[in-house]
């Protein structure tokens, strides 16, 4: 038996077998990567031949070809006015047309005292201590935890944390102030900008509007001077933070030499949810406690000491349509208890809105070559009738860091799958979410922070921050690294802990 076995001749492999599989073959990928460089390249591959051609034709000129030219437009008086003339009046019309730079001086993100540090078991019995909640819906709660992407280290203000709860105005305040001076004080002693330099003020905070106003509050509080151009933007959601940066841009393009102070934040104390609807309860599952402060400069002379240049900003607002307008809505529950009803629609409004930015920022940053393979697939579909999906550009072409708003754990899945982002891309916005949880408009400069603490930002990086928020709004912004960040000079809430990090997020951890 052994040796018919060893006689019988064996089965050829199929051709199948012998071919590679040039889908996952890496070759590929440096195939894509050598079309990008070509295309990218392309304008200096066809204008060096051309730059040769003349420098090798004035090569030929002799010096009396030159006396000769020289002695035409000498005499020639008429026509070197009439050309010089139009040559400084292009050149004064350009330097008065051109929009000033707008430089990210620095920013610093608050990080609160470890008293408000709130474990997802803590955050549990608080919420069964109110006595507000159904077994059913803590039940609930605890389910939505678990599968958040929080981890044991976010933090809640003192009056939701207390037994029993205390949201009164007097303690919205007190959390108000705490945030909003502590990223200032840090901020000012960073820069050692005085506050009376401080030209524009603009403050975003959604949900907590008192009177006087935040902004108001912050100008008491430093003495900020009399003619301060100030603005404080309510009710705006999460995206706030980036509409804030639009507006202080275009306020730095009619008032020159001056500084913009930029503030995003949200105020947990006075909309804590009580009741027991559930597309209410998610949100007291998902935001926490935090705020940042951003310095920009208009002054040419702070671009030597500042971290970042804003290049684009893209505000994308889908309010027309009532499944967008209605998708993140606070109103009042069957008991009258106030919250923020969040619609099971959320997921597909926030990813139209996407498709919709991206559609008009694309062609600013992306490479002609992701441009071209987009428009050849986009009529290839649409005059040709092919039966081809929509070509995804290659973002990772475009930006060496992302920032994507640390909304919840659903979302930044979402997007990473219909941007085909990597882990690495991902990773300051889900160590921001595991961390600090929900900060609303102030994620952004958190997951920003993060990258720097780590030691990514190289000079020339650029960093494309995303953010939404009810309307429904999509933001987007582009900042170029004008210096590489050495992360052992800088001071933001990760530098005591960042060796921590990354860390492993389970899809469910149990409480």
């Amino acid at each position: 038996m052994s040796e018919s076995k060893l006689s019988k001749p064996s089965i050829p492999p199929s051709s199948s077998q012998k071919l590679p599989d040039f889908k996952k073959s890496i070759k590929l990928k440096y195939v894509k990567l050598g079309y990008h460089y070509l295309m990218t390249h392309g304008m200096y591959l066809f204008l060096t031949p051309l730059i040769v051609l003349i420098a090798a034709q004035l090569s030929t000129l002799s010096p009396q070809d030159v006396c000769v030219l020289w002695d035409h437009l000498r005499f020639n008086l008429v026509s070197v006015v009439l050309c010089s003339a139009l040559l400084v009046f292009l050149s004064t019309l350009y330097f008065l047309t051109r929009p000033r730079p707008v430089y990210l001086v620095n920013f610093s993100c608050y990080k609160p005292e470890d008293a408000r540090q709130c474990t997802r078991q803590i955050f549990m019995e608080r919420s069964r201590l109110t006595g507000s909640f159904t077994e059913e819906n803590l039940g609930f709660q605890k389910k939505i935890l678990e599968r958040s992407g929080l981890g044991e280290t976010t933090y809640l203000p003192e009056a939701v944390l207390r037994v029993p709860p205390n949201p009164c105005m007097a303690e919205a305040r007190k959390e108000a102030e705490a945030v909003m001076f502590g990223a200032i004080d840090e901020l000012l002693a960073k820069t050692s900008v005085k506050p009376k330099d401080i030209g524009i003020l603009v403050v975003n905070c959604s949900l907590f509007n008192p009177t006087p106003s935040l902004s108001a509050m912050i100008v008491n509080h430093y003495k900020l001077r009399g003619n301060i151009v100030s603005y404080n933007l309510g009710g705006m959601g999460c995206s706030a933070g980036l509409i804030s940066i639009d507006l202080a841009k275009d306020l730095l393009q009619v008032h020159p030499n001056t500084y913009a102070l930029v503030i995003s934040m949200e105020n947990i104390t006075l909309n804590w949810y009580f009741g027991n609807e559930r597309s209410m309860l998610v949100s007291n599952c998902l935001f926490r406690m935090g705020g940042a402060a951003i310095l920009l400069s208009n002054k040419r002379s702070d671009r030597w000491r500042s971290k970042y240049q804003l290049v684009h900003t893209v505000r994308t607002h889908k309010g027309s349509d009532d499944k967008c307008f209605s998708c993140v809505f606070q109103m009042e529950d069957p008991d009258g208890k106030v919250g923020v009803s969040l619609s099971k629609d959320l997921m597909a409004v926030a990813g139209d809105a996407l498709k919709t930015n991206i559609t008009t920022l694309g062609p600013l940053v992306l490479p002609m070559s992701e441009q071209l393979l987009f428009f050849a697939t986009l009529v290839g579909k649409k005059l040709f009738q092919m039966k081809i999906k929509p070509y995804i550009p290659d973002f990772k072409l475009a930006f060496e860091h992302f920032c994507i708003h640390a909304g919840g754990r659903a979302v930044l899945d979402e997007i990473e799958k219909n941007l085909h982002l990597s882990d690495w891309n991902m990773e300051p916005s889900r160590m921001t979410l595991y961390r600090f949880g929900n900060t609303s408009s102030s994620s952004l400069w958190y997951e920003l922070a993060y990258t720097e603490a780590k030691g990514r930002v190289k000079r020339g990086d650029r960093t494309w921050q995303i953010a939404f928020g009810s309307g429904f709004k999509c933001n987007s912004a582009v900042w170029k690294a004008l210096r590489t960040i050495n992360p052992a000079k800088e001071k933001n809430p990760w530098m005591d802990e960042i060796d921590r990090f990354p860390v492993d997020v389970p899809k469910v951890a149990a409480i």
